[in-house]
């Protein structure tokens, strides 16, 4: 049946109709049901075969895509993987933290709210974040050189995924962080491989 056909219940004829049966009214349909919003639109879902490309403040975290990828400056992005399961994902954020009412929904662009966001999803998978292998890339120095003002976004970001994977105790396994360089990172799970390329100085 294809998506636009339509099927319509019409009540019987009075001449088809049994001459002892009492009219009866026409059975009323249930409401349909509101959709349930998207409390975390950061998080991106995947089809089997899915090769998803996550952009700043978006995080993919289940076992469906093929592929996850994503490009860096400053931002840092941890990807987590769980060898037995092949279960993980990827976050990419942009600052380390924010000050966040009590409340307030997590965002993907802040380290810890993401990471946060992560380790919800592993545990609703019946894991643990000791279970996974972590990988830590990015936090490159864009400012050019001789700027009178240095925020130092990226160290600030490398410092922040340090103590997220050091806080949650994910197995570290790989790291390149800092330099002058952006980076494209891609996790294959049908490999189970974290790959790296670095591109031309920023």
């Amino acid at each position: 049946m294809n998506a636009t056909d339509r099927i319509v219940h019409r009540p019987p004829t009075v001449a088809n109709r049994p001459a002892a049966a009492p009219a009866t009214p026409p059975a009323r349909l249930a409401p349909r049901p509101a959709p349930v919003p998207n409390r975390t639109p950061c998080m991106l879902d995947a089809r089997p075969g899915d090769h998803l490309v996550l952009m700043p403040g978006q995080l993919h975290f289940g076992r469906s895509a093929a592929t996850v990828r994503t490009l860096l400056g400053s931002c840092v992005a941890i990807t987590l993987w769980h060898p037995q399961k092949r279960l993980g994902g990827m976050c990419h954020f942009l600052l380390p933290s924010r000050r966040r009412d009590a409340g307030t929904p997590l965002e993907g662009r802040f380290g810890d709210e993401a990471v946060e966001l992560m380790v919800q999803s592993l545990t609703r998978q019946g894991t643990r974040p000791e279970d996974y292998v972590a990988h830590l890339y990015g936090g490159a120095d864009t400012m050019p050189e001789g700027a009178k003002v240095k925020l130092n976004i990226g160290e600030r970001n490398i410092e922040q995924g340090w103590t997220l994977i050091d806080k949650y105790g994910f197995q570290l396994d790989g790291v390149d962080v800092g330099d002058n360089v952006p980076r494209t990172v891609l996790l294959d799970y049908g490999a189970g491989e974290v790959q790296i390329k670095r591109s031309n100085r920023i």
